[in-house]
């Protein structure tokens, strides 16, 4: 690096990469740090965990931002620590990088609320390891179903009620109606659930009352059971402990989807922080406090709590904003505070299956809803490898829907046989 400004950014996620490539043309040398060598096209991460998508089609190599803008390097490490007198980062490794402007794009981590045994045997899904561990954890267990044909009702448990648990719990309900009769045919179909435990007396809180409404229609129809207006009080290794009755639900899978906080490193960098943990910002993202710090995504808050949707378009377009606010600065140039514009918000329920409120249109639901979805995520993954692979393998599920039954499958546990069964299950031929 040479002795012009140096500009560190932590994070490789949506806003981390704005901010970037907002400093391309800029005079500044930058340093892009993250405990990842890739990033995470986190919307998509269910499709991985119920085995429609390789890990590999929503990852993507973060030195490859060098192939279009050479005044970066990467740098892969964990930010324990910051020194703002002496304006450095100290990393995992030892390592300790000097900064002129620092950018915090870190993201955000499961939030578990203190639910007593969340955190042990809940399963989050907003990394790539987690969304692989799910993978494996669902094959799993019905790998070992179909060895113990004795077995009561199995079940998988996702609470939470935002889009990534409608949309997993949709992808699960359609994996149980249509693949599990052939894949499975041990197993019968009815004794396989699919639960959605949502505090809240709706789902996707942020959209409309007719898009709340769709959804959890489309998802009684898959025969998703939905635990509105209930509690999680406790997770247990064989399930929850719900409602205000105590109800118990067995479960051999708890995914748990239900609101995020900043990590508890966070605490350890000398810096405000507001609801969730998250890192109180003034209206240009500068970390209140702190001189050429700044903090975009889901780990800023503004002040007084004022937070935006915990989605890709606020991180992208602050981190842009923050790129170019630090352009402008070496040049003696101001810029007005960050304005949000708000393109609209997706989800989907499964095939043919969506709810899209997308600024300038009419509220839209069911199949055009999902063309867009569809549309979107995909024009949204970075790079034009993962785009045709996302494309070829959505497109092999649902254009040959009832067809085929393919699923992308990792290492799953060897199936034990119940010895306390009182019938030893027979082999026999299909």
């Amino acid at each position: 690096m040479g002795t012009r400004p140096h500009v560190v950014v932590i994070g490789g996620g949506f806003g981390g990469l704005a901010a970037v490539r907002a400093l391309r043309r800029a005079d500044v040398d930058v340093t892009l740090i993250d405990r990842h060598p890739y990033n995470t096209f986190q919307p998509l991460l269910y499709q991985v965990a119920t085995g429609t998508l390789n890990p590999g089609d929503v990852t993507w190599f973060l030195r490859s931002v060098r192939s279009k803008q050479r005044n970066v390097r990467f740098f892969q490490g964990s930010c324990e620590a910051i020194d703002h007198d002496a304006h450095t980062v100290s990393l995992s490794g030892g390592e300790v990088v000097h900064f002129d402007h620092l950018v915090i794009a870190t993201g955000v981590a499961a939030n578990y609320f203190g639910t007593p045994g969340a955190d042990k045997y809940a399963m989050p899904l907003y990394t790539r390891s987690e969304a692989l561990a799910l993978r494996d954890a669902v094959f799993s267990g019905l790998e070992e179903a179909s060895v113990n044909r004795q077995y009561d009702d199995i079940r998988v448990v996702i609470v939470g009620g935002g889009p990534t648990g409608v949309e997993t719990a949709g992808a699960l309900a359609e994996m149980r109606n249509k693949d599990i009769p052939v894949l499975y045919p041990e197993l019968d179909p009815h004794k396989v659930h699919v639960t959605l435990v949502e505090m809240s007396p709706h789902l996707l809180a942020p959209f409309a009352p007719e898009s709340r409404e769709y959804a959890a229609d489309s998802l009684r129809k898959r025969g998703v059971d939905l635990r509105l207006s209930t509690k999680v009080n406790e997770v247990r290794e064989d399930g929850v402990v719900v409602g205000d009755d105590k109800e118990f639900l067995p479960a051999g899978v708890v995914v748990w989807a239900s609101g995020v906080t900043a990590p508890e490193v966070v605490s350890n960098w000398g810096l405000p922080q507001g609801r969730g943990r998250r890192i109180v910002v003034d209206d240009h993202q500068r970390v209140k406090g702190c001189d050429n710090v700044y903090a975009v995504g889901d780990i800023s808050v503004g002040e007084g709590d004022r937070a935006l949707p915990q989605l890709a378009q606020p991180a992208i377009q602050q981190g842009k904003y923050v790129g170019e606010l630090i352009a402008a600065g070496l040049t003696g140039e101001t810029l007005p505070p960050f304005e949000y514009k708000d393109k609209g918000i997706l989800a989907t329920i499964g095939r043919a299956s969506a709810v899209a409120e997308v600024t300038g249109l009419p509220r839209l639901q069911g199949f055009p809803a999902w063309v867009i979805w569809n549309s979107v995520h995909i024009v949204t993954l970075l790079g034009n490898r993962n785009r045709l692979a996302a494309m070829v393998n959505l497109g092999a599920k649902y254009l040959a829907w009832g067809r085929t039954h393919n699923a992308i499958v990792g290492d799953t546990q060897v199936p034990e046989l119940d010895t306390t069964a009182q019938e030893r299950p027979e082999v026999r031929g299909a």
